[in-house]
């Protein structure tokens, strides 16, 4: 007899077969589908009639088995495949693709979702989003560029925008320094007119001969005649003006100074001032880079002193390249007023006596302070000593005309070589700067003289050479590409060549990610059965590596997809036989009631 059951069961067919019919076309729409991960329908029996639970075996019968008739097919459920898609190079740096268990980490509208699609982009605020608008989180970086890891930001790629300069902290040197050379002696002397003290009657002034002290504001320097004399009276300033000095042919740059107490010390531009001609030769003494100091054993030369006769005396540094060349005209004397008597129009005029010797070499080299100030440094290296199987000794002398401070010379010490030209120590291997341009001051760079293959030698040669071949200062530079690496780290090129990080994406895994609830756009969000992100970084605790500039694909298999259509075809076709046949089966029950 013709069952109704029957047709209810074969319903039942078409229903589950026409859902798989939907995922199976959700799978093929979505073949090219950035990171899409396909979809399948799971099939289960509905309940059973039972016409008997079955009979257990005894000793007169094998026992039978249940009698059940099954109701139809119901959907159990759908099970996601989330297998790696193919990876495709797009050379598109926001792009990524995850070779691995991860997700990138997105919020939408303060909601959180996460995705394996790496198709990226910077918005007009610069920050990183998905195509949908969803922002991307990540780890920022501190001040120093440091992956502060553990609190999820937004993350921003501010090209064209983000500046940076970086102080100068080493510095390396290479070069041979020829220890056949001449062993320094002297450098070169200067020597000054001879000038006398002045007494006489009352009111005028007696100046001692160690401190020719500036008593009153008033100044005499008689040239020997009795009648010519610098005189600075009633209040009148005189100011020494110190230009075009050269130094081995490097010109050492304007300086003035002042003849006048701190509280007269009101006149623009005056670098320095003093009541006494000691204060006038120390003011010397450091616009000069002279350095008369003793490290090591050595005495390294330089200096100012007045003879008996009231001559100045100027003892340049050791080494041909650090030979003093001082014109008529580079020590000039102006006044804030008019100077009282006649007063002399060139009372520093100095006389060269004698020239710096010994084997020396110079170079100049860039370092910038902590706002990308570019500052000119130079190196002096001077022979001073050679003993037999003992190698040799060396001056450094470290200048600067752009020390803020009046002290051109920043750093001294000594460099020692074996025998065999290697280099064995150096003292003080470092020099510092003032900054008063609201760079970090002092600027402290170390010199390394001895580094893997960079190194000084102590080689006998026609010459010495020097020359600085890294430093890793930096001036002010602009962010102008990015990239993203293995372990989501961003990296940022700036246009002074360094490269720093700027942030780092953030993976998240799940114990179940079948368990994730599909929120649309390539969304995800966690769902009861998907268990709590585990939050880290790429490559660890198996999320997998991020591969920058590349998508992964769809893992829709479309031959799989179309054997799929074809049996869910098949299904759907029978399962409305079966209702044809139980309804011709109800039109020959009905012909027998006629």
């Amino acid at each position: 007899m013709a069952s109704t059951v029957a047709m209810f069961t074969g319903l039942s067919g078409l229903a589950a077969n026409a859902r798989n019919l939907d995922v199976i076309g959700n799978n093929i729409a979505n073949v090219n589908t950035i990171a899409f991960k396909s979809n399948r329908m799971i099939f289960a029996p509905t309940f059973s009639r039972n016409f008997s639970l079955g009979t257990a075996p005894s000793d007169n019968t094998g026992g039978t088995n249940p009698g059940q008739i099954g109701l139809g097919v119901s959907i159990a459920g759908t099970q996601r495949n989330f297998t790696n898609g193919s990876i495709s190079a797009t050379g598109v740096p926001t792009d990524v693709a995850i070779e691995g268990d991860g997700f990138l980490i997105v919020e939408k509208a303060g909601e959180r979702f996460y995705t394996r699609a790496g198709a990226l982009q910077r918005n007009q605020a610069n920050d990183l989003v998905t195509i949908s608008g969803a922002k991307v989180m990540g780890f920022a970086v501190d001040e120093q560029f440091k992956i502060i890891a553990g609190n999820l930001v937004e993350l921003n790629i501010p090209v064209g925008t983000l500046t940076l300069a970086e102080a100068t902290r080493s510095v390396s040197f290479n070069g041979n320094v020829n220890p056949s050379g001449v062993v320094a002696a002297t450098g070169s002397i200067h020597e000054a007119r001879a000038m006398y003290t002045v007494s006489g009657t009352p009111g005028s002034f007696m100046v001692g001969t160690e401190d020719l002290t500036v008593v009153g504001n008033d100044l005499f320097i008689d040239d020997g005649s009795g009648g010519e004399f610098l005189a600075i009276e009633g209040g009148e300033q005189a100011i020494v003006t110190v230009s075009g000095i050269e130094k081995g042919g490097k010109d050492l740059g304007s300086h003035t100074f002042g003849f006048m107490t701190s509280g007269e010390a009101s006149v623009a531009g005056v670098d320095a001032f003093g009541t006494t001609m000691n204060d006038y030769l120390a003011f010397l003494d450091k616009v000069l880079g002279l350095d008369g100091s003793t490290i090591g054993g050595e005495t390294l030369g330089g200096g100012i002193t007045i003879n008996a006769a009231g001559q100045i005396i100027i003892t340049g540094n050791e080494g041909t390249v650090q030979d003093l060349d001082i014109d008529n005209a580079d020590m000039s004397v102006t006044y804030a007023g008019t100077p009282a008597g006649s007063p002399i129009d060139q009372p520093f005029i100095m006389t060269k006596s004698g020239s710096a010797d010994g084997e020396s070499v110079r170079t100049s080299f860039i370092v910038y302070d902590s706002l990308g100030t570019g500052l000119t440094v130079d190196l002096t290296f001077v022979l001073q000593s050679t003993t037999p199987n003992a190698g040799s000794t060396w001056e450094f002398v470290a200048e600067s005309s752009d020390n803020d401070a009046l002290d051109r010379v920043v750093g001294l010490g000594v460099v020692e070589f074996d025998a065999n030209g290697r280099f064995i120590s150096a003292t003080n291997q470092s020099f510092s700067m003032v900054r008063t341009n609201g760079a970090a001051s002092p600027l402290t760079v170390s010199m390394s003289f001895d580094d893997g293959t960079d190194a000084i030698t102590a080689l006998t040669d026609n010459t010495s050479v020097l020359a600085a071949v890294f430093q890793d200062g930096s001036p002010i530079g602009t962010l102008s590409g990015f990239s993203i690496g293995e372990d989501g780290i961003i990296s940022g090129s700036f246009t002074n060549g360094l490269t720093r990080n700027i942030g780092q994406l953030a993976l998240a895994k799940f114990s179940n990610p079948e368990g994730l609830v599909d929120a649309g756009s390539n969304l995800f969000r966690a769902g009861p059965n998907s268990g709590t992100a585990l939050i880290t970084s790429p490559l660890e605790f198996g999320t997998g590596r991020l591969i920058g500039g590349a998508l992964e694909l769809s893992n829709v298999d479309l031959s799989q997809e179309f054997i799929n259509l074809i049996l869910a075809s098949t299904g759907y076709s029978a399962a409305s036989r079966i209702i044809t046949t139980t309804n011709d089966l109800f039109a020959q029950l009905l012909v027998l009631g006629r």
